[in-house]
């Protein structure tokens, strides 16, 4: 899977556990040790394990194996390496402290909420698209 991709696919995962302020940061021009950073906030470390239990499984099971889990047992901030992505899952408190935002502020940022991760539905070609023409309200996930 490609960097761009992955770091993609990671923050709509940490989004289906209901992660705040979901950040991509595009660190390529900036550093070679990753290609980007993920970052989301949890307001529980049970919220926090869940988030990132979510993305490493739905992960390893495209075949992306991370490379490094690091502060799993102290649920503050874990990181997840995935060589050319790292994603940061951090409690908000933790999140506020560190600052990463600030540290790496050259970086181009790409926030993530559920409008920028909606699957586009076409209509065919004459006809409405029949959530819209019938009226039907869109699910939540």
């Amino acid at each position: 899977m490609r960097p761009k991709t992955l770091a993609k696919k990671a923050a709509q995962l940490a989004l289906e556990k209901k992660a705040e302020d979901i950040v991509i940061m595009d660190v390529r021009k900036l550093t070679s040790v990753t290609d980007f950073f993920v970052i989301c906030s949890a307001e529980s470390s049970v919220q926090l394990k869940a988030i990132v239990d979510h993305i490493v499984e739905e992960l390893e099971k495209k075949g992306v194996k991370a490379w490094h889990i690091e502060g799993y047992t102290n649920l503050s901030w874990v990181l997840i390496d995935y060589v050319d992505v790292v994603v940061h899952a951090f409690l908000k408190p933790a999140r506020e402290f560190y600052g990463l935002e600030r540290f790496w502020g050259d970086a181009k940022f790409e926030y993530i909420t559920e409008d920028s991760v909606k699957p586009k539905t076409k209509s065919r070609k004459g006809k409405k698209d029949a959530s819209i023409s019938e009226g039907i309200p869109e699910r939540k996930s």
